[in-house]
C-alpha cells in the first residue's frame, strides 16, 4: 500500500500500491494510472509512449536469480530476517556518529545514479539534503509523522511500528529502483521522500512512461513546517537535483490525489504541469510531469 500526499505542503510524490513492485505506490501521489480512452490523457506527442525497455529492466529480466548479497528471507514470512520483532540492531538517533547504511540498502548502489551521493543543495529556504533512510534510526520518527491524521488520510500508513518498517523495509530489501529518503532542512530531518524508477516501477503500464522517468512521493513532517511554502520551494529544489544528477532522466513525474487541492497547488508552483487526471486504484489523480525542457520556463 503507499503513501498520498499529506497537506498543502504535505506533498507525497509514488502511493499505497497500486499493485506489484518494490516499492508500494502511495494512494496520494505516486505514478499515474490508466493510459486509455476514459483517463483523459492528452494526446500530444508529448506524452507518448516510448515502447523501448530500459536496459536496467532488461538486465533484471536476464539475470533470474536473486541477489548473492540478499539476506535469506524469513521461512515463514519470506521477509527479511532482520524485519522481524526481537532482530533489530538497536536504535540510533540523529545525534549518534553515522553509521555505515544498513545491510539492505542495495549493495551495488541504486538504479537513480547515487541517490546517497547527491549530496546538500542551497535552496531559499536553506541547505537540503535526501539522507537515505536508514531503520534503525529513522523508524520511530517516520512512523510518527505517518500516524499524523493530515497525513494517514493520503498515505494509509498509520498504526504501529511494524506498518511503516514494512514499508520502508520492502524498499530497502529490493534492487534500488526506490530509495525513501528523510529530508533534511538546515541539519533537521522534517520531511520523508520517496525517489524512485517511475519507468521500472509496475505503475508504468497505467501512463505513458520514458525511459528513466523519476517519480516522487513528499510528505513534510513537522506540522510547525507546513503552510509556510516549504512543499512548493523544496519539490522544485528536489526536481532540479534530480534532473542535475541523472541525465537520462526527461522528466520528473508524481500523482497527487486530486482531492489534496493543497498539494497539487505546491506541484504547480513548483514548476510542474497537470498533465492529466487518472484513475488508480485507490484514489483519483493528477499527473503532474516537471519536463527538463521547460525547467527554465515553469
Amino acid at each position: 500500500m503507499s503513501p498520498s500526499d499529506a497537506t498543502a505542503d504535505a506533498v507525497s510524490a509514488l502511493v499505497p500500491d497500486v499493485g506489484t513492485g518494490t516499492c508500494p505506490t502511495p494512494a496520494g501521489d505516486g505514478i499515474a494510472e490508466g493510459a486509455d480512452r476514459n483517463t483523459g490523457w492528452s494526446t500530444d506527442q508529448e506524452d507518448t509512449l516510448d515502447l523501448r525497455l530500459p536496459d536496467e529492466l532488461l538486465a533484471l529480466f536476464e539475470s533470474g536469480q536473486p541477489r548473492s548479497n540478499d539476506p535469506d528471507p524469513d521461512p515463514d514470512t519470506g521477509r527479511d530476517p532482520d524485519s522481524r520483532a526481537g532482530r533489530g540492531r538497536g536504535q540510533q538517533s540523529w545525534g549518534d556518529a553515522p553509521a555505515p547504511f544498513s545491510s539492505l540498502t542495495p549493495a551495488d548502489g541504486d538504479l537513480l545514479d547515487g541517490v546517497a551521493e547527491w549530496g546538500p543543495i542551497t535552496t531559499p529556504v536553506g541547505v537540503f539534503q535526501l539522507v537515505p533512510v536508514r531503520v534503525e534510526r529513522d523508524l520511530p520518527l517516520v512512523c510518527r509523522w505517518m500516524n499524523d491524521p493530515a497525513v494517514s488520510a493520503f498515505w494509509e500508513l498509520a498504526g504501529p511500528q511494524k506498518v511503516t518498517e514494512v514499508h520502508l523495509r520492502s524498499q530497502l530489501a529490493g534492487d534500488g529502483r526506490s530509495v525513501p529518503c528523510l529530508g533534511v532542512l538546515e541539519g533537521t530531518p522534517m520531511s520523508y521522500w520517496e525517489i524512485y524508477r517511475a519507468d521500472l516501477d509496475p505503475l508504468a503500464r497505467h501512463y505513458p512512461a520514458r525511459p528513466h522517468d523519476t517519480g516522487i512521493h513528499l510528505l513534510i513532517g513537522a506540522v510547525t513546517h507546513r503552510g509556510r511554502g516549504l512543499g512548493s520551494t523544496l519539490l522544485r529544489a528536489l526536481a532540479d537535483l534530480v534532473l542535475d544528477r541523472r541525465p537520462a532522466c526527461a522528466r520528473v513525474v508524481a500523482e497527487p490525489d486530486l482531492r489534496n487541492i493543497p498539494s497539487v497547488t505546491a506541484f504547480l508552483n513548483a514548476g510542474f504541469r497537470f498533465s492529466a487526471e487518472v484513475d488508480l486504484p485507490a484514489k483519483r489523480a493528477a499527473l503532474m510531469i516537471r519536463d527538463r525542457s521547460l525547467r527554465d520556463l515553469l
